[in-house]
């Protein structure tokens, strides 16, 4: 049993490195979570309590050892694994973790990390589920490999951007194996779900009306099939569209599969295990819904195309040789365009942008550098073929389009009936082949015709330009949902899961490149005020709500920020919007490399930043080689031209740079990252502290920092 004055010690430790919006959340869920049947912490007593004050009532409520289990409890249900992971770390290895965060304070130990949305590492000895090791990569075959203890997952998630292709992927799964390809003597029987029909359903059902929709005989063969439930595999594909909460209950979840329930119950039901306990899951999920779907055992990224995935796609693309030669070489010398297109969206609209260029002989430079930018490209390059002058009739379509995304992004909505389609005038040739998808769907015992935008994304993009759109008095009368950009960015503050893409294009659209091309070529003007109303935003939300309460600093703690700041590709714009802040905090962020150019941007246009802090970060790669899934692409890095911390330490050297103090902890830095570490030593002139504790950097890369130490130039106090 260990002592109360080191629990205490542990506990004030955990929660002291909590940011403000994370101590809030586990106060929330602890004010409703009986855990350890010892019934919940009154709420009055939760609220106005501090750090320090909710250790103690952790200690009295659980006491002792249940109270750090308690705690570990509640970090993982609300998605901060990689706190969960170092406090029980602290706990098994006897070493105290000190309240306030300084250089080598961080648990020692493995140099993996959990990420907080848990699609980076987690630590290798003291993991919470089967996490795959950090040199594996996960293919379509071996999803539902046993790990080193010989057990198989049961629940697998695969996480993945907007158009990163996690259907496409569901489905090849599904086909490889009714070939026979794939899975042959694990399962028996594969059912798919998509999720937006989920949102359909509005009678009650049951886990055998699911399967009999897909297996439409006697009910003798459903409960054959029932009865093999360890040879079942369900496919529940964008579960992050799912209009549902799923807090249910226990006693609300169902144990028999002919129980009929609302769908949201059902799918819970499956999802914790309380029906077909022995059926296996395989999930799919943007990273923003992965907090609702709670825990799971085994997680993997769907990673895109790789440079050879890109350039086949190129080649099968453009058709013409010569074409598609030039095109690839161009993306290929840009380095922003060229990392967009590991998303396969990105590199399907970044083509048809191309071609048309190409087509029309214009020059291929006018390519865009930000995702928004390339969708108002491929906007313009679908609705102003050549030759074609008819603007007030697309301005008006266009419009329509906005409304109806934007009422379905506030509603979750993602299916359309056709009457909404008319209402908004959407019924025309140049607006229902360009954007809109038709699909016929099954609700409850009828078939429904129903439309969608082409792509979520797309959604979310006009939902955008919805907002950013000066007001039409034709419009105003007409069913659109109500123009407040306050409100918007108010929801989004509170949950950024479904509104975090929408509020990244409304940022893309303020740049002034496209308020230049959407008046040009569509003749629509974007409101200009719209950015005061962003700064303002900005600076209050972040400093109420986001910000670490310090006396000296303000501090940026959310990589989100940061992507909708480099769409808005303003450096007037940051200057204003940044100039509370002085300090960078991330924590558990799995950064690509295009979150790396993020951020390098970021940080040489945040002026008055002095400090960039991470913890439990991990900086993806190029690769040369074709992978599909991994948690990890730590193998073979010395043959890369550039080491993981590249594209930082390029923003670092930068003149301009004013940063003063560097920290990268249990952020799986080597030796190899060392090299462009020590440049930045040689070169900056502010830098006065870096700590890179708990990485593996090997007697290698200590040896090249402390060579940089004694370069003339080093202005270096502390190396930690």
């Amino acid at each position: 049993m260990e002592n109360r004055s080191r629990i205490n010690d542990l506990l004030q430790g955990a929660l002291d490195n909590l940011l403000q919006e994370d101590f809030k959340r586990f106060k929330d869920k602890l004010s409703h979570s009986d855990f350890e049947r010892k019934g919940t912490i009154p709420r009055g007593q939760l609220e106005n309590a501090d750090r320090t004050d909710m250790k103690n009532l952790l200690m009295e409520f659980y006491g002792g050892d249940t109270a750090v289990n308690v705690t570990i409890e509640v970090f993982t249900q609300i998605n901060l694994r990689d706190s969960a992971a170092k406090l029980r770390e602290e706990r098994e290895k006897g070493k105290k973790l000190k309240v306030t965060v300084k250089p080598g304070s961080l648990p020692q130990g493995s140099s993996n990390s959990s990420s907080k949305r848990r699609n980076s590492h987690c630590y290798e000895k003291n993991r919470e589920h089967e996490i795959i090791r950090a040199s594996s990569v996960i293919t379509m075959g071996t999803l539902f490999k046993p790990d080193k203890d010989g057990q198989t997952p049961q629940i697998v998630v695969l996480v993945g951007a907007a158009g990163i292709g996690k259907t496409i992927t569901s489905k090849k799964i599904m086909l490889d194996w009714a070939a026979g390809e794939l899975y042959k003597e694990m399962f028996d029987y594969v059912f798919y779900i998509n999720c937006r029909e989920m949102n359909l359903l509005t009678k009650e059902v049951s886990v055998a009306d699911m399967i009999l929709k897909h297996c439409p005989n006697n009910k003798t063969s459903i409960n054959h099939i029932l009865g093999q439930s360890d040879k079942l595999l369900f496919i529940i594909d964008g579960f992050d569209e799912l209009r549902f909460s799923f807090d249910q209950s226990e006693d609300n979840l169902c144990s028999e599969p002919w129980e009929k329930k609302p769908v949201e119950i059902i799918l819970s039901s499956l999802f914790r295990k309380s029906v077909l306990p022995e059926s296996y899951l395989l999930i799919t999920t943007r990273p923003a819904a992965l907090e609702k779907l709670g825990r799971c055992e085994r997680y993997a990224e769907i990673l895109g195309f790789s440079e050879a995935d890109r350039k086949e796609y190129f080649h099968k693309f453009f058709g013409n040789e010569k074409q598609a030669r030039q095109a690839f070489r161009f993306v290929r010398e840009n380095e922003i365009l060229f990392t967009m297109c590991f998303v396969p969206i990105m590199c399907w609209i970044i083509c048809t942008v191309l071609k048309q260029q190409l087509e029309k002989d214009e020059d291929l430079a006018q390519a865009s550098k930000t995702t928004t930018g390339m969708y108002v490209l491929y906007l313009s390059s679908l609705v102003n073929p050549p030759g074609s002058n008819s603007k007030p009739c697309k301005k008006a379509s266009l419009r329509g389009l906005c409304s109806l995304a934007a009422d379905g992004i506030w509603k979750q909505k993602i299916l359309f009936e056709e009457e909404e389609i008319k209402m908004l005038g959407l019924d025309q040739a140049d607006a229902l082949p360009l954007f809109l998808n038709e699909n016929i769907f099954q609700k409850d015992i009828d078939t429904e015709c129903l439309y969608s935008f082409i792509h979520l994304s797309f959604q979310e993009f006009f939902a955008a330009l919805f907002y950013v759109l000066e007001e039409d008095e034709r419009m105003e009368n007409s069913g659109t949902p109500k123009k407040d950009v306050k409100t918007l960015l108010e929801n989004y503050g509170n949950s950024r899961n479904y509104l975090m893409l929408t509020v990244r294009f409304l940022y893309g659209l303020l740049n002034e490149k496209s308020i230049k091309d959407m008046e040009e070529k569509f003749g629509c003007k974007i409101s200009p005020k719209i950015k005061l109303d962003l700064i303002k935003w900005i600076q209050t939300y972040k400093q109420t709500v986001l910000s670490v309460p310090s006396v000296y600093d303000k501090i940026i703690c959310q990589l989100e920020d940061f992507r909708c700041l480099y769409e808005i590709q303003d450096e007037n714009f940051m200057k204003n919007a940044l100039e509370p802040f002085t300090k960078i905090v991330l924590r558990g962020n799995n950064f690509t490399p295009m979150d790396q150019i993020v951020l390098s941007f970021c940080v040489n246009n945040c002026h008055r930043l002095v400090s960039l802090e991470m913890y439990a970060c991990t900086f993806r790669f190029e690769d040369h080689r074709t992978f599909l899934f991994s948690l990890s692409r730590d193998q073979h890095q010395d043959e890369l031209k550039h080491s993981r911390v590249f594209l930082l330490c390029q923003a670092l050297k930068d003149p301009n740079c004013k940063l003063k103090k560097l920290w990268l902890n249990y952020c799986n830095i080597t030796h190899v990252s060392c090299k462009d570490l020590a440049a930045v030593l040689k070169t900056s002139q502010r830098l006065i502290e870096l700590d890179v504790g708990t990485n593996g950097l090997q007697e290698a890369g200590v040896q090249l920092l402390c060579e940089a130490l004694k370069h003339p130039n080093c202005r270096l106090q502390r190396l930690g």
